[in-house]
């Protein structure tokens, strides 16, 4: 089972809102989920963003995959770089 960390689409017709969640590749945009991490609201301003950082960086250990929109807001908020030094930080 592929798991990745992607957008699932909430909200009206061109109101959208973004639930960040990690779910089965397999399964649809907006279908069944395994865990909610985080929110994106892209229509205010500044941009609205919330992520859970612990429970992401709990699943990138384990291997989930970033989709590569939600990778770009994990970059700017700081978490990928914090998940590179973790797992290439030398024991």
């Amino acid at each position: 089972m592929s798991v990745k960390i992607r957008m699932k689409r909430m909200g009206s017709k061109k109101r959208p809102f973004y639930r960040i969640v990690v779910a089965d590749s397999r399964s649809p945009r907006d279908g069944r989920f395994i865990q909610q991490v985080g929110y994106y609201n892209p229509l205010t301003e500044p941009v609205d963003l919330k992520l859970e950082e612990e429970v992401i960086m709990d699943w990138l250990q384990k291997g989930a995959q970033p989709s590569d929109t939600v990778r770009n807001l994990l970059s700017k908020q700081g978490i990928m770089q914090k998940y590179h030094e973790a797992r290439f930080a030398k024991k």
